[in-house]
């Protein structure tokens, strides 16, 4: 019923305005709209995610939002150099996680990695494979 609606995500802040510098700062992003407890930022494909102010917590357990990348490596290494930490698991090397079969319709996988914002949501990058 809803696939030919456009989605976007929502990521709780419990302090907009060091959320809205985190991402000018780290990633590089700017709001395209402000309101009142919220910022709308638009990425590529007329994508978009929205900071809201909550004073609820992220689990920070999964990801809740992922940008889609090319040359994974080249782009962690620009994240790295803006202050960003990637998370380490027993499945990473150097950060990137080798991961079989995610884009099945396409046989192939993909790379990926982690890092928090400043607000504790857990962000994913990835490239296929």
């Amino acid at each position: 019923m809803l696939e030919g609606y456009t989605v976007a995500t929502r990521l709780p802040a419990q302090d907009l305005d060091r959320a809205r510098t985190w991402y000018a700062e780290k990633l590089g992003l700017t709001p395209t709209e402000e309101r009142p407890g919220g910022l709308l930022y638009r990425c590529g494909d007329n994508t978009k995610f929205a900071l809201f102010a909550s004073r609820g917590e992220p689990s920070g357990s999964h990801t809740q939002m992922a940008f889609t990348v090319d040359g994974l490596p080249a782009v962690m290494a620009e994240l790295r150099g803006r202050g960003v930490v990637f998370e380490e698991y027993d499945y990473t090397v150097d950060g990137i996680a080798d991961i079989d079969g995610n884009y099945p319709s396409a046989g192939t996988g993909e790379r990926g990695a982690w890092f928090f914002d400043s607000e504790g949501n857990m962000i994913g990058i990835g490239q296929p494979i």
